[in-house]
């Protein structure tokens, strides 16, 4: 009879006002989610109810195998039938030889002449061949070492033959340096030779357990050669001394790289404005290395007594902010480097370049980096609790960058280029839109079509609202009909006066 007695303005006005409360809840989940980068639902349900019910975070990261920091391409190669190298990476690399160990002045001398030539060569058996003809030149040494030697110790004798003619061939050409532009060229050309055949052998060094002379090979290269930025020696310094645990020496070379930073940013600033150009131009010599080694050793001060429990309850500590604030500031440089440190994704052998905050970068840092990070007790714990925090202090939309310039949006397409295909190249996280907005969108859309459709055909939508309310109810009645046919009927009358 209730049923019966609806005329179709009560389900225009039912479907209006549910339409206008749900559009109302989207609009505040909307403006909510702007502003604070959550839903407003779904965290009073995390904060109140779920504890309430006695809910448990189940998120662990799962546990991958890493590669072999040992193994070398070609024995990767042999091991998995796969090309750890690009077709793409390997033309950089081409690129770089020509550019660092080549010059206009080579025809000059013959054995610079073969090497031209050499390093232009795609057969890497031609290559060699030319280089067994040009032993008197310091770059065929360079291209033995690197493309015929075997093992490390091969190529460290290599090297050393490498230093001796490079360092004759650099005292020459620092003494007619001024006596023309060829010179000039070819002593730009004898520094480049110099400084890459002593970061070799530092790093081979390092790989050969002889970190402390790696170290003062390092530190004696840096201070030779102040300028040349270009080959990143103060990284393999960094983890030169994490290896050691010489994390007062770590904090001191940050120290002074964080203002060799800042200098070049003031300057940079005043070369921008002078010339009324945008400050978003320019190019911030940050990597991931630096940051997250700050992080580490932030972490390192709080790591082995963070608890998330005891956190919650008293606050952070001034020491834990700072290190969650690092491990913050290290996650927006570059995002994907979390899921390796934790094992979240796997590793693969880094390519020969990598690109600075995207995935190429992090696969390199966290190859050589993680187990240093395993090394300090509880610093994967608080990268672990803390890092998912910082998509919520970046502003919304990401484009706005916050603690950085704004994530290129270019580094997806370079990762896969210079990333082998049988890798999953890591993209930077994305805001998702919460299930309760997408929840009251869907109520809202669907209210709202069903008082358009109750205005337009209200006879026809009021049989159907019947036949729905009849058929929702029907199980209801068959249950209250058992019941009748089994409890007696004087029961049952005085149960319906009550």
């Amino acid at each position: 009879m209730f049923l019966n007695t609806l005329t179709p303005k009560f389900y225009v006005a039912l479907t209006g006002t549910s339409s206008l409360i749900s559009g109302l809840i989207l609009i505040f989940e909307w403006w909510y989610f702007r502003k604070y980068g959550t839903s407003f639902i779904e965290q009073v349900s995390v904060s109140h109810l779920r504890p309430l019910l006695g809910g448990v975070d189940s998120t662990t990261p799962s546990n991958s195998n890493t590669s072999n920091g040992e193994a070398d391409s070609n024995r990767y190669t042999w091991v998995t039938g796969r090309e750890p190298l690009t077709y793409y990476d390997m033309n950089l690399s081409a690129q770089d030889h020509q550019t660092f160990f080549t010059c206009d002045s080579d025809h000059l001398r013959p054995a610079d002449a073969i090497m031209q030539k050499a390093w232009r060569e795609r057969n890497p058996q031609a290559r060699i061949s030319a280089a067994h003809e040009a032993l008197d030149c310091a770059t065929a040494y360079i291209l033995l070492a690197e493309e015929e030697a075997t093992t490390i110790m091969e190529a460290e004798r290599l090297f050393k033959q490498a230093l001796k003619a490079g360092e004759g061939c650099y005292r020459r050409s620092q003494q007619l340096q001024h006596h023309g532009t060829q010179y000039e060229a070819q002593h730009r050309r004898d520094t480049n030779v110099l400084v890459y055949i002593k970061r070799r052998l530092a790093m081979c060094s390092r790989k050969l357990g002889r970190t402390r002379e790696a170290v003062k090979m390092m530190r004696d290269l840096m201070k030779e050669f102040p300028l040349l930025s270009m080959f990143n020696i103060h990284e393999n310094l960094l983890e030169s001394l994490l290896e050691l645990q010489n994390y007062a020496d770590v904090q001191a070379v940050l120290a002074k790289y964080d203002a060799l930073f800042s200098d070049y940013v003031c300057n940079s600033k005043l070369i921008f404005s002078f010339f009324s150009l945008s400050s978003t131009d320019i190019s911030l010599p940050k990597s991931a290395t630096i940051c997250y080694t700050a992080a580490l050793l932030k972490a390192r001060a709080v790591s082995d007594k963070f608890s998330p429990e005891a956190a919650s309850r008293r606050g952070l500590s001034t020491a834990e902010m700072n290190a969650v604030e690092a491990i913050h500031r290290a996650v927006e440089f570059n995002p994907h480097v979390p899921k390796y440190l934790l094992e979240m994704k796997s590793l693969i052998l880094p390519p020969e370049h990598i690109l600075k905050r995207g995935d190429s970068e992090a696969i390199a840092y966290a190859f050589f980096h993680l187990q240093h990070w395993k090394r300090v007790e509880g610093a994967l714990n608080l990268l672990h609790c803390t890092w998912e925090g910082t998509f919520r202090m970046i502003p919304y939309p990401l484009e706005k960058g916050h603690l950085f310039y704004p994530y290129p949006i270019c580094t997806e397409t370079a990762d896969r280029e210079l990333l082998p295909m049988f890798h999953e190249v890591s993209v930077y996280p994305k805001k998702e839109l919460p299930f309760f907005i997408l929840f009251t969108a869907g109520l809202c859309s669907f209210t709202a079509m069903l008082a358009l459709l109750t205005h337009q055909f209200p006879e026809l939508m009021g049989v159907f609202a019947k036949a729905f309310l009849s058929t929702l109810f029907a199980p209801l009645n068959f249950i209250m009909e058992k019941v009748e046919s089994i409890l007696p009927s004087s029961l049952w009358h005085q149960l319906t006066r009550i």
